[in-house]
């Protein structure tokens, strides 16, 4: 596919389209590890990077709005159709394209539970392995251990990690993970995924229940060998319009897709250090529920970066 020469490539307008981060809670790790997050990638078709791996996408329609097309393009590639979308940021440096058209892409970002990602594969959730593509051309991969990826897509990810750890202590994430129930083992699982490591699980215990920021549900459920665990719901608080999505057309939906990237850089800490990251609020940056373990500590940005 021809592109014209350079000059002809540079003074072109841009080409605009959508990507997806979908996230979900891997199975527990069989060896004793910690759950892990995973997200679905899918083998592109057509050049630039022909082959190669990438974010779900597609191209924008005039009949769609941006929230319609990125459905679309998820529907097209994975067949997920997440409960929420919300608008991640958008990402425009002239060189993400490798000498093709300029290419703007509007980023959006959902996590999803097991029984929304178990449409791969027998629909068992277990599925989500990484290791047979249940869909030609998509498969799941572990965010943590991503294989080389086409144009920025690698810090696109980076960059949506860093926001959902931002996140962590807001409800909906875990939440939108787990569904609006949940063990105290479960959300222990979600808080491990975004830690990235191993996290005590009698400290995790006694932290949250004296947080106050769970409500016993009366109900229980057996976990394996264990004895019959409670389940738990958050208990709503209110602090405003902190951790609260974007949904599209709000004016934090606006500012974001008129937040274009100068450049995208190749790892997360280029990200921080160039300043692209969007700064939280001074509400975002401590909670009831930040306190959980040290281990989440340096996963949540301070105000200054």
């Amino acid at each position: 596919m021809g592109f014209g020469n350079v000059s002809e490539r540079r003074s072109a307008p841009p080409q605009v389209g959508v990507s997806v981060v979908i996230l979900a809670l891997g199975p527990h790790d069989r060896a004793g590890g910690p759950s892990r997050l995973w997200l679905p990638l899918v083998r592109r078709v057509r050049q630039p990077f022909l082959g190669a791996w990438a974010l779900p996408g597609g191209d924008l329609r005039a009949d769609r709005s941006l929230e319609q097309s990125a459905y679309a393009a998820l529907d097209s590639t994975t067949s997920l159709h997440p409960r929420y979308l919300e608008q991640l940021y958008t990402f425009g440096d002239p060189a993400r394209s490798r000498g093709g058209l300029p290419m703007v892409s509007i980023v959006y970002w959902a996590l999803v539970g097991h029984s929304e990602a178990a449409v791969f594969g027998n629909g068992d959730a277990d599925d989500i392995d990484g290791d047979a593509e249940a869909v030609d051309n998509v498969r799941w991969f572990p965010e943590d251990d991503l294989p080389p990826l086409a144009f920025d897509h690698r810090a696109i990810i980076e960059y949506a990690m860093t926001r959902l750890r931002s996140k962590v202590e807001y409800s909906d994430v875990a939440t939108r993970l787990l569904g609006p129930t949940f063990t105290l083992r479960q959300l222990h699982s979600v808080y491990e995924a975004l830690a990235g490591q191993s996290i005590d699980l009698a400290n995790f215990r006694r932290k949250m229940l004296a947080s106050g920021d769970l409500e016993d549900t009366g109900e229980k459920v057996r976990e394996g060998r264990q004895r019959p665990a409670t389940i738990y719901r958050y208990v709503p608080h209110d602090s405003g319009n902190a951790g609260v999505p974007a949904h599209e057309g709000s004016a934090a939906s606006v500012a974001s897709e008129s937040a274009v990237s100068v450049g995208v850089p190749d790892s997360a800490n280029s990200v921080a250090s160039s300043g692209l990251l969007a700064v939280p609020a001074a509400s975002e940056t401590g909670s009831a529920l930040s306190f959980v373990d040290d281990a989440l500590s340096p996963l949540v940005p301070s105000a200054h970066g």
